[in-house]
């Protein structure tokens, strides 16, 4: 194997890794700060893609306003997040996570019906900006520029994201609420609005991350089950609640996943949850974790 086909294959990995990192970050932030385990959260990333599609059609039917469609499509879940949690998931704060599971599930069978209902079952697709639209050559191979800008915002994503929680005040109350909630309430903080807001960031990446995968990926119903299960491993990965461990988890399973293929072609995702086994038997709470 040469050096350039193994650097195609790295290349492939970290863009797999940077899409799953952007709709894991919002799982895991809600985990993390919530105690929520949100399984509708690929329900939320598969509404993205379709919204991206349809603001498309409105925008520019023959394929431009791409940008315009990718805000409009990530504002429009982050406010379908933020409505879900206030009429929803109040209620399931400080139950057992079987509630939680099961109410999800059930969100997630609403959701892909009604995706169904709305767009229909065949395979939508959106091009890419034509600002992104070619190659450049790398290390002797081809990679497409919107590749590129893939792997670039995922690195910029995550820093935001970090100083959000760690840099403003409002990261400084998320942090208070994740340790002790009561306390923080009797403090006189407003905890349902924080939790609102965390909740609407965490749809808004999950949308955000739809809208970008629609010039790589077909928009298919069910594509909501195949991510949220990725994002899941990635998550027990890096560690639930972890936002670095979140990113660093994509990267391995995206690595994994990439190089897997090379040595058991027909049984690549083997590789990835042999991983995800080991780490759970070694350390339950995930590489970057903390026990809970």
């Amino acid at each position: 194997m040469s050096s350039s086909f193994l650097f195609s294959q790295f290349m492939g990995g970290l863009t797999t890794a940077m899409f799953l990192f952007l709709i894991a970050s919002g799982l895991s932030l809600v985990f993390g700060v919530m105690r929520i385990i949100n399984f509708a959260h690929g329900s939320f990333y598969m509404v993205g893609a379709y919204l991206a599609w349809q603001a498309v059609q409105w925008v520019h039917p023959t394929g431009g306003g791409f940008w315009l469609a990718v805000v409009i499509a990530a504002v429009g879940v982050g406010l379908l997040g933020a409505l879900t949690e206030r009429l929803f998931f109040r209620s399931l704060y400080g139950r057992e996570e079987l509630y939680q599971l099961l109410f999800t599930y059930a969100l997630v069978l609403i959701l892909g019906d009604a995706a169904k209902f709305v767009w229909g079952t065949d395979q939508l697709s959106v091009s890419a900006p034509p600002a992104l639209a070619g190659s450049v050559q790398i290390f002797g191979t081809t990679q497409p520029l919107y590749t590129l800008f893939i792997i670039a915002i995922g690195p910029a994503i995550a820093f935001a994201l970090w100083l959000l929680l760690n840099r403003t005040g409002a990261g400084r109350m998320l942090r208070a609420a994740q340790m002790d909630r009561e306390m923080l309430d009797a403090l006189g903080a407003n905890v349902g609005t924080i939790y609102t807001l965390m909740f609407a960031v965490s749809a808004f990446l999950a949308g955000l991350s739809g809208a970008l995968v629609t010039p790589i990926e077909s928009i298919v119903p069910g594509m909501d089950v195949l991510i949220i299960v990725q994002a899941f491993i990635v998550v027990v990965i890096g560690g639930m609640g972890s936002l670095w461990g979140t990113f660093w988890g994509s990267v391995i399973y995206g690595q994994v996943l990439s190089f897997g293929i090379l040595i058991f072609p027909g049984f690549s995702l083997f590789s990835v949850f042999a991983l995800m086994a080991v780490i759970l038997i070694v350390r339950p709470w995930g590489l970057f974790g903390r026990p809970l």
